[in-house]
């Protein structure tokens, strides 16, 4: 039997960055400031238990999700390898779910697809990052 995917990240897109970051700072978590021209994209914490909570405009996640439709943002998953991406994402549109993003190599070094699940939200199947394949996101 193949490796289950394991829930690794939740990911928001977000209206107005600065107000998120603000409150979720004063929630708790540790969200350190990136650079400069990518601020009001995107930023990253880390959550003691692991799983990582991103927040993106809806600008981004448009860029990064070609299929994205709104919503709360995605539900990540990450599997062992690249070609696991693709065989879930095969599997999951096989059986009939929606596929929003088809697996490709993304810009931060890992593979990734979306689908949606029965109510509609994203559900991303993403591989480890190999920094051999990062490259400019082209993006701001």
């Amino acid at each position: 039997m193949a490796e289950t995917p394991i829930p690794n990240q939740i990911n928001l897109v977000v209206k107005d960055m600065e107000a998120t970051v603000a409150f979720y700072r004063r929630l708790g978590l540790t969200i350190p400031d990136t650079d400069a021209e990518f601020q009001n994209h995107h930023r990253n914490a880390h959550t003691p238990g692991g799983i990582d909570i991103d927040f993106d405009s809806t600008a981004f996640a448009r860029h990064w999700d070609k299929g994205w439709t709104g919503g709360m943002g995605v539900l990540g998953f990450q599997v062992a390898s690249r070609d696991r991406v693709d065989e879930v994402y095969a599997d999951l549109t096989g059986a009939g779910y929606r596929g929003q993003q088809e697996p490709y190599d993304a810009f931060w070094g890992a593979r990734y697809a979306v689908v949606e699940d029965p109510d509609g939200n994203a559900v991303g199947i993403m591989s480890p990052v190999d920094p051999q394949r990062r490259s400019d996101p082209g993006f701001p």
